[in-house]
């Protein structure tokens, strides 16, 4: 058996695995013990990197014997029943007081299951959501721990060490108890898929409306890295709009598949929201259209349905890549804010205090979804901690009016050139939504009175009401049979 030299252990070797170990090993204070399914992994691992100073162990009582107390394991296996197998064996060889890391993309549901059943050992559960893919994984991640207090205590310091820092701050906090870390890791994943979905809506409309190639668009988005619009997916699509296929010589763009896959964190970010009450309506397009993406078969059957007749060209082509830059802008703030607001709707549900503000400078390096207005997200949380939606901010409030006119246009030419921009068009709608003085609710809630008896409100008067829709339209005040 090995002897108790390790501080921190990580199971499962696979590439985020690997990278994570190695970034842990490569910090000053820590010692890692690996352990993996296959024993080769573990084997290839410490070969392959002598200098990390592994722990190499084969079985979990050997795990557990390496690790100094409170032991303190990440796993980096599949999500699913692989990672309760995983949780099984650590609870078997570890003792009340270890902490156990879920550092996988779980299901929060499942945390939450997870974290209530190994409490009763005595033992720690954390569900920490880890953004940043391989690279960030290796150099410093964005991380969202949840978990006890006491975890915190020894876990902090570790994770510190190895995230990825922002104007000298780690990109890591304690969120939250139970499966707060994979919440808001979940929600995380839910704006990126809005994030991209704008991205590529933009792209496709300034292709189709000035004939631009994909090099000269990527042009456009290098210089819109240098504003307001900076972030890592601008950055990066300025590279994939670069790359030119080796085979065919064509712009890689078009010869990928235009199918895009998707993991199942956009949907449970979608379907928590409608749990929640909560509209999410730019994440739910990004979503969908992912999905609407990879039915050819239909799509095929559609082709030949009637759109707009000629072709889509734009007289001034600088004025509308600005408008098409000014409409992304807002509806992103739109999809950020929408994310915050189900980041409360969620800490309010389960009993979590969350830090919106900490939450949001935690994304500014490591992650996906980096970007330089964070900073003014956490500004806005700073200066209002109870802020009803973060568009009303001052900053963005300004910036959405500012950009308003030009997003109407660009949503405009769209729908009249049958481009389908359903991120950039819901965006629009919530925002109108939101600001709007009166909404058709109001029918909407007649209508569902008359059919099922489930009552209005009044504005001039207190109570709930119903009215016997059929005869002499009787208004009656509602018995509360609650």
């Amino acid at each position: 058996m090995p002897t108790a030299a390790a501080n921190i252990g990580v199971v499962g070797l696979a590439v985020m695995g690997s990278n994570l170990a190695r970034n842990l090993a490569s910090r000053e204070g820590n010692t890692v013990a690996v352990l993996n399914r296959s024993r080769a992994k573990t084997d290839e691992l410490v070969s392959l990197h002598p200098e990390a100073g592994f722990v190499p162990t084969f079985s979990y009582e050997e795990f557990a014997a390496s690790l100094q107390k409170p032991r303190t394991a990440i796993i980096m296996v599949k999500a699913g029943l692989g990672t309760d197998a995983v949780i099984d064996e650590l609870v078997r060889v570890f003792e009340p007081g270890d902490i156990i890391v879920d550092g996988g993309n779980a299901y929060f549901p499942d945390t939450i299951r997870r974290e209530q059943a190994v409490r009763e050992t005595g033992i720690n559960f954390v569900g920490a959501g880890i953004s940043g893919g391989e690279e960030g994984a290796l150099l410093g991640p964005s991380i969202m721990p949840g978990g006890s207090d006491e975890s915190w205590v020894t876990l902090g310091p570790i994770l510190e060490s190895i995230a990825a820092v922002a104007e000298g701050e780690p990109c890591v906090t304690h969120v939250g108890h139970g499966g707060a870390g994979h919440f808001v890791k979940m929600v995380h994943n839910g704006i990126e898929y809005a994030d991209m979905q704008l991205i590529a809506e933009a792209y496709d409309l300034i292709r189709r409306g000035t004939g631009k190639s994909p090099a000269e668009i990527a042009d456009i988005f290098a210089e819109w890295n240098t504003g307001e619009l900076e972030s890592y997916l601008i950055e990066i699509t300025a590279e994939v709009l670069r790359q030119i296929d080796a085979e065919t010589g064509q712009p890689l763009v078009d010869v990928i598949v235009d199918q895009a896959g998707a993991k199942g964190t956009g949907a449970w970010t979608v379907q928590t929201a409608l749990a929640l009450g909560v509209p999410v309506s730019g994440i739910a397009e990004a979503t969908f259209a992912r999905s609407l993406s990879s039915h050819p078969e239909q799509r095929a059957v559609a082709a030949h349905l009637p759109g707009p007749e000629g072709d889509f060209v734009v007289d001034d082509a600088d004025a509308f890549i600005e408008d098409v830059r000014l409409a992304l802008y807002a509806s992103k703030i739109v999809a950020y804010s929408q994310g915050f607001d189900e980041i409360r709707a969620g800490a309010v549900e389960y009993g979590w205090t969350i830090d919106l503000g900490a939450v949001s400078k935690i994304w500014r390096a490591g992650c996906i979804i980096r970007a330089q207005f964070l900073n003014r997200i956490a500004e806005a949380y700073a200066g209002e901690p109870d802020l009803p939606a973060l568009l009303t901010a001052p900053y963005f409030a300004e910036a959405l009016s500012r950009g308003q006119a030009s997003w109407r246009r660009v949503v405009i030419a769209a729908a009249q050139a049958g481009i389908p921009a359903p991120a950039f068009s819901s965006s629009l709608s919530y925002y109108d939504g939101i600001r709007a003085d009166r909404l058709p609710a109001a029918l909407v809630q007649g209508q569902r009175d008359f059919f099922g008896a489930h009552t209005y409100r009044r504005i001039d008067k207190d109570g709930t009401f119903h009215t016997l829709w059929s005869g002499d339209r009787t208004e009656i005040p509602a018995v509360d049979t609650h």
